[in-house]
């Protein structure tokens, strides 16, 4: 009897001590932050992403996410439920991203801000604020990989075209283009060695030239200053010039003395000349009419004048 109460007993204290410590564990193991909500809406895939993934603020933890569903009202679109910690500084221009860790591909959340001292980001569980989703590195690798291939696709067709065969013959063409040319400029040296042997010579005829040019300038500068003292010496106050205009002077003095000396006496004589052969014109010309008019004055002599209004043998005209 003893045994058996004894075995009892045991078993007693064996389930108290069990329970015991699962509460001990719960207790000790009691989350004591205080949380707050929020959601994140996108229409991305989000891969290796599994409720209770954590979340971190720019690499320190803060939350995790409660629960993966898509949104009833808006179709494609997938709704992320966190719990972050009401002391991280969530604000309005915090952005979040998906984050992997090492080679397992398990993805988590990664917060970040786009600048610091934004007001802070208020939510409540009714109404949880929402946090947008940007693409992550993988996304972005993905996206330009893709760009990057379709290029190098395209590079490939037009790499196609061109070693096509007619672009291969123009290539070779070319090809053999550039080696005649190169063929000839090998040979322009050769025909230059004449010229570059008379090079000496040129340079000492160009310097003979130098020297006769430099003696030219000095004799060009040595006749300037004689011209320049000619000129200073016919300017001088009692030099050439100066005799000459006082010897001009007196000339244009005689020679308006004689000029005076002619009009007075000479110039009456040629005018009276000249009225006496005025008349003498006239006379000869009233002759020559009266030639061309009667020619037979020359063995009759010349008519009687006809009589006018008045005179003696005057007969009126008849109309």
């Amino acid at each position: 009897m003893e045994n058996r109460s004894h075995a009892l007993m045991t078993g007693f204290f064996t389930i108290a001590l069990l329970v015991a410590s699962v509460l001990a564990g719960i207790w000790f193991n009691r989350d004591r932050v205080e949380r707050v909500p929020y959601e994140i809406a996108t229409t991305q895939s989000i891969p290796g992403l599994n409720p209770q993934a954590t979340v971190r603020y720019r690499g320190l933890e803060v939350g995790k996410v409660d629960e993966i569903a898509f949104d009833p009202k808006t179709a494609g679109q997938i709704l992320i439920r966190v719990s972050i910690d009401s002391e991280a500084p969530i604000t309005r221009s915090t952005f979040a991203s998906l984050g992997y860790q090492g080679v397992t591909g398990i993805a988590f959340i990664q917060l970040d801000d786009e600048k610091t001292g934004s007001p802070r980001l208020p939510s409540d569980p009714k109404r949880p604020a929402r946090i947008p989703l940007r693409p992550g590195l993988l996304d972005q690798l993905e996206k330009r990989g893709l760009v990057i291939l379709e290029k190098a696709e395209q590079l490939t067709v037009r790499a196609n075209e061109l070693l096509s065969p007619a672009n291969q013959k123009a290539m070779l063409a070319a090809f053999d283009n550039v080696s005649r040319a190169a063929d000839a400029f090998g040979a322009i040296p050769k025909q230059l060695e004449p010229t570059l042997a008379r090079m000496p010579e040129l340079t000492r005829k160009a310097e003979q030239s130098m020297a006769s040019f430099d003696a030219l300038s000095v004799s060009a500068i040595r006749a300037a200053d004689n011209y320049n003292q000619l000129a200073t010496s016919l300017q001088a106050p009692d030099g050439p010039i100066n005799r000459l205009g006082m010897t001009v002077d007196r000339v244009g003095g005689s020679l308006e003395a004689v000029t005076s000396d002619l009009e007075l006496q000479t110039l009456p004589h040629v005018v009276n000349m000249s009225d006496e052969a005025r008349t003498s014109l006239r006379a000869v010309k009233r002759t020559m009419n009266t030639l061309s008019e009667h020619p037979q004055s020359l063995l009759f002599g010349s008519p009687d004048a006809t009589p006018g209004p008045g005179e003696a043998g005057f007969v009126p005209p008849t109309k």
